[in-house]
């Protein structure tokens, strides 16, 4: 296993066994985030979303698994399992995520999930009406954010 395989292994272990602080450290002081819910995030605010969302998780789990990196890029696929807070609903996210690495640290972090199948479960009936559209898809990340620069604001 070569550095950067290590560092996905360390960055999903931390996440698994809910130490946040080592997922922060994963990432380089440049480095950016972004995924179908939150987008374009800076380094701090990478960092604050991980801390928020395993602060808040109270049931979440994951698994991850096909890790391969290279010496610039890597990938990786895995899966939360939790329960949508503002529905009470079980949520299972397939996220695919895409990493660019520099001096050992994350400098880019993309995961990708199909976000009407994740607003199917995390909303249900209206999910499944609404969850496609641009309106309800922008309202959700519009929370996200919100709810975001609130922890953030708190820490």
């Amino acid at each position: 296993m070569n550095e950067n395989e290590q560092l996905i292994h360390h960055f999903y272990t931390c996440f698994q066994n809910k130490d946040f602080e080592g997922m922060q450290r994963c990432y380089a002081d440049n480095a950016t985030f972004s995924d179908p819910v939150f987008q374009q995030l800076n380094a701090q605010q990478a960092r604050k979303m991980w801390e928020m969302l395993l602060k808040r998780g109270k049931d979440l789990t994951l698994e991850f698994s096909n890790v391969q990196a290279g010496e610039r890029e890597g990938s990786a696929e895995w899966q939360a399992f939790y329960t949508f807070s503002a529905t009470g609903r079980k949520v299972k996210n397939v996220i695919h995520a895409k990493f660019v690495f520099e001096n050992g640290k994350i400098v880019q972090h993309h995961d990708h999930f199909n976000l009407y199948k994740w607003m199917r479960q995390a909303f249900g009936f209206s999910g499944l009406l609404f969850g496609w559209t641009s309106f309800l898809q922008a309202s959700v990340r519009m929370k996200a954010k919100k709810n975001l620069a609130h922890f953030m604001s708190a820490s």
